[in-house]
């Protein structure tokens, strides 16, 4: 259903004339279309299932965001401003993310659901965390909450 989204959007875009749309769709549906082969190559049924596709979606926006950085960073604003306009297209695939707030919470309640206190629970808590904010929260941000709630 999710798959068919992006590639409905993607034909939509062709008959538009949407370069810049129909670009960043095409890489989403050939980094989707590698996934599959991943698959098949393991012996797995290589259709993917909502979630992967979402995964896929989700990695395709943490490279332009790593992009932007360190395109802004070697002073190449116009390179910057290209993957910000790639990741804007992508993120209206992904679920509305978390605020702050919202992230919180779910991170006290892994804390007390696995009883972490450690540095030692950081992937208990990260993996609990991850599963229930899958594509609507940043890891990074996680993992500094997270670590930040332990006195990492």
């Amino acid at each position: 259903m999710f798959l068919e989204k992006i590639n409905n959007d993607f034909k939509t875009a062709l008959k538009s004339g949407d370069s810049e749309k129909v670009g960043v769709l095409r890489m989403i549906i050939a980094a989707i279309h590698n996934k599959e082969i991943e698959k098949r190559g393991k012996g797995q049924e290589s259709e993917l299932i909502d979630d992967e596709v979402m995964d896929v979606v989700v990695k395709e926006a943490k490279k332009r965001k790593e992009s932007i950085d360190v395109y802004k960073q070697g002073n190449r604003e116009d390179l910057a401003q290209k993957e910000l306009k790639e990741l804007e297209i992508i993120q209206t695939y992904l679920p509305k993310q978390l605020s702050e707030q919202e992230l919180e919470k779910i991170i006290d309640e892994a804390i007390k659901t696995t009883g972490a206190s450690t540095v030692k629970d950081l992937g208990k808590v990260m993996g609990l965390v991850s599963k229930e904010t899958k594509g609507s929260a940043d890891s990074g941000l996680i993992s500094n909450i997270v670590k930040k709630k332990l006195g990492i």
